[in-house]
């Protein structure tokens, strides 16, 4: 299956919109693991455990682990998610952006070193930037479109001018991403939840493409407000909480707490896919 049926069949399997995020930061691990960068790997396999039958997708992000010369633990991870839960797709957050040979080894490093499905993308360099990760057969590409940060305004939400109906650069993209550059079916966009309009917008600019949703739990977007504007049923989209999962607990319940967080977040999400 290519990345767009994996998310569709996941979230059928565990009727769930839920993608948790895997951010792993030690000086937040519950004792005796705090501040231990060796111990990446088990406190990730140990939310993967608690939360797997709970979501659509996992996504590592990985500066969290090259902070902490922990690429190893993001491979050991990785393998650890093809043997656990192979049915979740999972989603190397990278951000990358860069073109020609460059960008043809970050491409190499997230679907073959990493055995990621996906992986996100930072478009502003044009087509040239996306083309290499196209070449992988099935993999999915998720560009930065309309993010949950405030400052995403500076640049996102400028009208172009000299672009026909002088859409604003979210807009723009989510055109592109839905038509010219979706050679082979394989992009996706960034949306945050913290705009649910603009959630809306994207959705109707691209209404096949998977929407990766950031923004929900410990920033502050509205699960309901972002269903309602951005889910299909033939149109998957991938709501992320990360802070909200992860540390739920820091005591000896961390891993119930968490995987109690998971399922107040996938039943939020699911009231509001049925009205």
């Amino acid at each position: 299956m290519n990345f767009r049926d994996q998310l569709l069949a996941a979230e059928r399997k565990h009727d769930s919109l839920l993608c948790v995020g895997l951010d792993p930061d030690p000086e937040k691990f519950p004792a005796p693991w705090t501040g231990d960068a060796s111990r990446i790997f088990d406190f990730c396999a140990r939310i993967v455990d608690a939360t797997k039958d709970l979501v659509l997708a996992f996504k590592p992000q990985i500066a969290y682990f090259a902070a902490h010369r922990a690429e190893d633990q993001l491979e050991q991870l990785m393998a650890y998610l093809r043997r656990t839960a192979p049915e979740v797709p999972v989603i190397l957050d990278a951000k990358r952006g860069d073109i020609g040979a460059t960008a043809e080894q970050y491409a190499r490093e997230a679907f073959e070193r990493y055995q990621a499905d996906a992986v996100t993308l930072s478009p502003f360099m044009g087509l040239d930037s996306i083309e290499p990760y196209l070449r992988w057969p099935g993999k999915g590409a998720i560009l930065l479109c309309r993010t949950s940060n405030a400052g995403g305004s500076d640049l996102q939400a400028r009208t172009l001018a000299d672009v026909e109906g002088q859409p604003k650069l979210f807009e723009h993209l989510a055109r592109l991403a839905q038509g010219e550059w979706n050679r082979n079916g394989q992009l996706g966009l960034v949306v945050g939840a913290t705009y649910p309009e603009e959630l809306a917008r994207v959705r109707a600019l691209a209404p096949t493409l998977p929407l990766l949703i950031p923004g929900i739990g410990a920033q502050g977007g509205d699960a309901a407000a972002t269903v309602r504007a951005a889910w299909r049923a033939d149109a998957p989209i991938i709501v992320s909480s990360s802070r909200a999962v992860l540390y739920a607990s820091n005591g000896a319940d961390w891993q119930a707490a968490a995987r109690s967080a998971a399922i107040a977040a996938r039943e939020q999400l699911n009231a509001a896919r049925r009205g």
